[in-house]
């Protein structure tokens, strides 16, 4: 299994490390192979060393759907104009998606990824608290689906393509016919299951401890049987806000700003609350890993500095030892 630390690429957090060195050494003290990298949005540094990144996440819009539908009414109804729309996305066609998302992927391949993450999913920052959804699974699945054929046909790309599981309509890893529908829509040969198990305790608001999250991760991969076998890499990490979910939803907040990037703050700081990503203290996710037999691990966890960063890994790779020792 390899194992990686998800790490931004961009010059705040590369900065933490004194130079690459030191940041490969941290990777390896760690226990790690490398890391799962997502573009920050700056250039690339030309001297990043080769085989640092083993994995790449993608670029992402939470709310695209409408975009690529050509719902102007809607966009115009979220953000206020179709130009503070197009400010946002670069762009108010298809194509502006499809570009931005062969940059990410040229730079994937750049970067020597061995996989490429995609999250299939779409909500506005509305929806986030009022979990009533515009768009169902089976729809944002289909949209993800002709975005997907868009982008991967006709170039030999040399990485994996996997889908990300999320809580939000699209791809949950909830459904075996919605994950058939995606992943039998895909026209590419190299593909398979990111499976965030986090995203997936998202699930379940019922959730109240870590043993109970993984008791839930198991009883999906039961529901999706021999189809597990897709699965081929792991975020790892837990997220048990299942009471603050049951009590910050179903309305929008009393005081719900007018202004796009207010709105956008508030919106992030609750989705952080739901999305915990911390890390995993319980043996019961163990032998789920084990049933898994994922190629690709990352370590995908809320950190603020390098310092916790390096705190977090450590708590689940201690947990993961226990399984390296009952194996030998």
């Amino acid at each position: 299994m390899i194992q990686s630390m998800s790490l931004p690429i961009c010059s705040d957090t590369l900065g933490e490390y004194r130079n690459w060195a030191d940041l490969q050494q941290e990777v390896h003290t760690l226990g790690c192979d490398g890391i799962e990298a997502i573009w920050g949005g700056e250039p690339i540094p030309e001297d990043l060393p080769a085989g640092l990144v083993r994995g790449y996440h993608l670029i992402f819009f939470h709310d695209w759907v409408d975009l690529w539908t050509g719902n102007w009414p809607a966009l115009k109804e979220k953000y206020g104009s179709l130009d503070r729309a197009a400010a946002v996305y670069g762009g108010l066609d298809r194509e502006t998606l499809i570009h931005r998302y062969q940059e990410d992927l040229e730079r994937a391949m750049r970067l020597g990824a061995e996989y490429v993450v995609f999250h299939v999913s779409d909500v506005s920052m509305e929806e986030c608290f009022t979990y009533r959804f515009s768009h169902t699974n089976n729809q944002v699945i289909d949209a993800a689906l002709e975005l997907i054929n868009e982008l991967l046909p006709g170039k030999q790309w040399p990485f994996a393509f996997l889908v990300e599981n999320q809580w939000w309509p699209g791809f949950t890893f909830t459904e075996l016919r919605q994950t058939e529908r995606l992943l039998d829509g895909i026209r590419y040969a190299n593909k398979g299951i990111l499976l965030d198990t986090g995203h997936l305790m998202n699930c379940c608001t019922d959730l109240r401890s870590q043993s109970e999250g993984a008791a839930y991760i198991g009883s999906m991969l039961d529901r999706h049987g021999s189809l597990c076998s897709m699965i081929r890499g792991v975020h790892f990490h837990q997220s048990l806000s299942g009471a603050y979910v049951q009590s910050h939803t179903g309305r929008l907040p009393e005081e719900w700003p007018v202004e796009f990037e207010q709105r956008f703050s508030v919106n992030y700081a609750h989705v952080l609350q739901i999305d915990q990503h911390r890390p995993w203290t319980d043996p019961a996710i163990l032998p789920i890993l084990e049933r898994i037999e994922p190629v690709w691990l990352t370590h995908e966890l809320t950190s603020r500095t390098r310092i916790e960063r390096a705190r977090a890994v450590e708590t689940q790779r201690a947990l993961l030892q226990m399984r390296e020792y009952s194996i030998k």
